[in-house]
């Protein structure tokens, strides 16, 4: 069914806010097909032949969880349809949020994280899993300490951190997984000037890197002005570079998360004060074909879905934000990521977890923008 959305939300960006844009949604779906496995943080690119190539953690039991494992799906129609999941990578504890990019030189890199926290859940049932799973939780307990007990602790810290895979071949073969400074969940960008451009947390600092040598190696710029959360940058038509960050802020009332931004103009050297856009999170960004900057973002309070911006002047301004989605089921959902088709068409996907389920799908929608 065709829609139009066009929606007006006040008081949600301390920068000065362009007009709302017109948003035509043409199709909404579930492209995920394990429904048995939750499936979380996804990021899609578009390669230079026109494929759609969508990496994720699949295999899982769960928001957190030791079953984590990279997984890749390919569509060759812009959407329409999608190959069965291949595994990328799959340690002894649990591989998250992944993300992809195709460089200049048609090198894909991919990125992820690695992590045992769900060791916190396994040892504490009673304040997440026991809720959530109810009459399952025993048996998935024996199962979790079961995998949990095929390595040491030195195993697993071994495994833990931040990764990057690469395939020259258009993702037929992969490196082994490499370390890498840092991590964001949808990795780096390409710059104009060839470079590779990443903005990572490493659990301390934000830092901006940068890679001359196609990803195989990666220098620090400068830090960032911003929490060590989850990071993407996009490159504006005059160079400007833009950096958003899944802020987090102490109130009275609790613990507010928006989105932040800061900006440099000067190749990632320096870096403006952080100023908030957004209350979703956390922020995809792309730049479309025209110039225009394109954000996209979970929202995580009623009523749940995902949202976006615009901006048209490279950054120093955002519209008002326009609904994508608005009927997901709860808070779990989010990380889109939104590619721009060779029509215009653009397609942005991300996981939701549905109604009465903890298995998270992966969801897609087609849409168009006029701004």
């Amino acid at each position: 069914m065709r829609f139009i959305v066009t929606i007006l939300l006040l008081g949600c960006s301390t920068l000065r806010a362009q007009p709302i844009p017109t948003v035509r949604i043409i199709e909404t779906k579930t492209i995920s097909q394990q429904p048995q496995f939750y499936h979380g943080w996804p990021t899609v690119v578009r390669r230079a032949n026109g494929d759609l190539m969508l990496v994720y953690s699949g295999g899982r039991d769960y928001h957190v969880c030791p079953f984590g494992r990279l997984e890749m799906m390919i569509s060759r129609d812009g959407g329409a349809n999608w190959t069965m999941p291949r595994v990328l990578a799959d340690s002894a504890i649990d591989d998250r949020d992944s993300g992809i990019l195709e460089t200049s030189k048609g090198t894909l890199l991919v990125t992820m994280f690695n992590s045992f926290a769900y060791q916190q859940h396994m040892n504490n049932p009673e304040r997440l899993l026991a809720p959530t799973f109810g009459k399952e939780t025993p048996s998935l307990l024996k199962r979790w300490k079961l995998m949990d007990a095929a390595t040491t602790q030195e195993q697993k810290q071994a495994e833990s951190g931040y990764w990057m895979l690469r395939s020259t071949d258009g993702g037929l073969n992969w490196s082994p997984p490499y370390r890498v400074p840092g991590y964001s969940p949808h990795g780096p960008i390409n710059l104009l000037d060839g470079r590779i451009f990443y903005a990572t947390g490493n659990g301390k600092k934000a830092v901006a890197h940068v890679s001359r040598d196609d990803g195989l190696t990666w220098e620090a710029l400068a830090d960032l002005p911003v929490r060590a959360g989850e990071l993407h940058a996009v490159q504006a038509a005059d160079g400007t570079l833009i950096v958003h960050v899944r802020d987090k802020i102490a109130t009275q009332e609790g613990r507010v998360q928006n989105t932040a931004q800061t900006v440099s103009t000067d190749g990632g050297k320096t870096w403006s004060e952080q100023k908030k856009v957004a209350d979703g999170y956390p922020s995809h960004l792309v730049r479309l074909r025209d110039g225009t900057l394109l954000m996209t973002y979970g929202w995580r309070v009623e009523p749940f879905g995902i949202r976006g911006k615009i901006s048209k002047d490279h950054g120093r301004s955002w519209s008002a934000e326009f609904i994508l989605s608005d009927d997901a089921a709860g808070w779990d959902l989010g990380y889109p990521s939104t590619v721009q088709l060779a029509d215009g068409m653009l397609v942005t996907i991300w996981y939701e977890a549905p109604k009465d389920s903890h298995k998270a799908l992966l969801k897609l929608a087609r849409w168009t923008l006029n701004p």
